[in-house]
């Protein structure tokens, strides 16, 4: 029993240099980020905008669509999914292809607006102390917003005002199922499924989110089916 006690010590040392140690990284690297522009004025760059499109002018479709697949527990856990990652990491081990993510609406908005798209350790740290620090000052619903007026939709658009008009030529508010399932699935890789770029890869990802949406409830399966 001793044997073990002084194991469990010994790790849990080990446990607490390496959680202090990572902290460390992540907390500077997103402070030396912060030094280049602070998170305030990030964020007044993108609502500032001539088109910026505000939470309550988005198209139910599409808000519901976007929570779907990307983090569909957004209004219900903090900055991080704890649940979600491990979730994302069973799934990935068993499935090997390693395509779900655990990053949370706000650590992707962070990702946009506050750091590069490099897959680095400080980058993914730093994100964290990023997603903290944007619930901190905004509400769900303004960082749905803001997540939606930074994305890249594919086709040099920026915004989901800009995605709208671009590919559907119609405001957000006004997308239907059809349109906002499409556009709902782009982020996720816009070199690959943007729509003007390769139809069929774009098609099949908007029948994951369909199909993500009806499992959350949001649209019976026959809805998904007509589309």
């Amino acid at each position: 029993m001793k044997i073990f006690r002084k194991l469990f010590i010994i790790l849990l040392i080990l446990l607490i240099i390496v959680s202090s140690f990572l902290f460390l990284i992540g907390f500077g690297y997103y402070s030396n980020t912060l030094k280049e522009k602070p998170l305030l004025s990030r964020v007044n760059e993108i609502t500032s905008k001539e088109n910026y499109t505000p939470f309550n002018e988005l198209s139910q479709n599409y808000v519901h669509a976007v929570i779907s697949v990307e983090d569909h527990r957004f209004y219900e856990h903090g900055p991080v999914d704890y649940i979600g990652i491990f979730r994302a990491f069973y799934s990935n081990i068993k499935n090997g292809d390693f395509d779900e993510g655990g990053s949370t609406i706000t650590q992707q908005l962070a990702k946009n607006i506050v750091f590069n798209q490099d897959k680095t350790l400080p980058r993914k740290l730093g994100e964290i102390f990023a997603a903290f620090d944007l619930e901190k000052n905004y509400s769900k619903n303004e960082i749905l917003a803001l997540y939606a007026n930074s994305c890249y939709f594919g086709d040099g658009y920026y915004s989901i005002y800009d995605a709208s008009q671009g590919y559907f030529g119609k405001s957000p508010k006004d997308l239907t199922l059809d349109e906002a399932s499409m556009l709902a699935g782009i982020p996720n890789a816009p070199s690959v499924y943007s729509p003007s770029v390769n139809p069929t890869l774009a098609k099949k990802r908007q029948k994951h989110v369909l199909n993500k949406m009806v499992e959350f409830g949001y649209i019976t399966k026959e809805e998904a089916e007509s589309i």
